[in-house]
């Protein structure tokens, strides 16, 4: 009985012995760089880039401050730049909307909050972080809103600004992306 108990125990410390071993790591003479210590990087930060991720479903303004619609997609070409930015115009939770597609450039994007003075509420308007109400005459109050909060910590604009009414998008041919 103890001459199995001394053979178990000699078997199992091999075994062990075995397991450590392969374990080991191996010297390498070879002093070629690995992929990982090659590899480098531009930037680790992005101060004043935008998130593409972010701007599907910015919403688009006129020059008249009425939204008009909301970025559903940008197109690039091969080299990476954006060139057409589809825009949804009209409808109701996606149903309904008519895309149309414009060139990139003749967007103008804003990184403050959309400004409105004028008599009764604005429709467009978005919350605001401070909203100061002027005196009222009859039952029209004047209303003006604006922002405080800093844009600079953002990922993406506030909204752009398009040059043409929802009527004149809605009346442009419908983009249809191809098959």
């Amino acid at each position: 009985m103890l001459m199995k108990s001394i053979a178990a125990g000699l078997a199992g410390t091999a075994l062990f012995a075995t397991v450590a071993i392969a374990q080991a790591p191996t010297a390498t003479t070879d002093k070629t760089p690995t992929a990982a210590t090659t590899a480098t990087t531009t930037t680790t930060t992005a101060s004043g880039e935008w998130r593409a991720s972010k701007m599907a479903g910015l919403k688009i303004y006129n020059d008249a401050h009425e939204n008009i619609g909301s970025i559903n997609d940008l197109l690039m070409d091969k080299n990476g730049d954006v060139k057409i930015a589809v825009i949804g115009v009209g409808g109701f939770l996606g149903m309904g909307e008519h895309l149309v597609a414009v060139p990139y450039d003749k967007l103008k994007f804003v990184n403050e909050a959309v400004a409105y003075t004028g008599t009764g509420t604005n429709p467009n308007a978005r919350p605001a972080a401070t909203t100061t109400t002027g005196a009222a005459t009859g039952t029209d109050k004047t209303v003006t809103t604006s922002t405080t909060a800093s844009s600079t910590s953002k990922w993406y604009p506030d909204h752009a600004v398009f040059n043409a009414s929802k009527d004149e998008l809605k009346n442009m041919p419908e983009f249809k992306y191809a098959e």
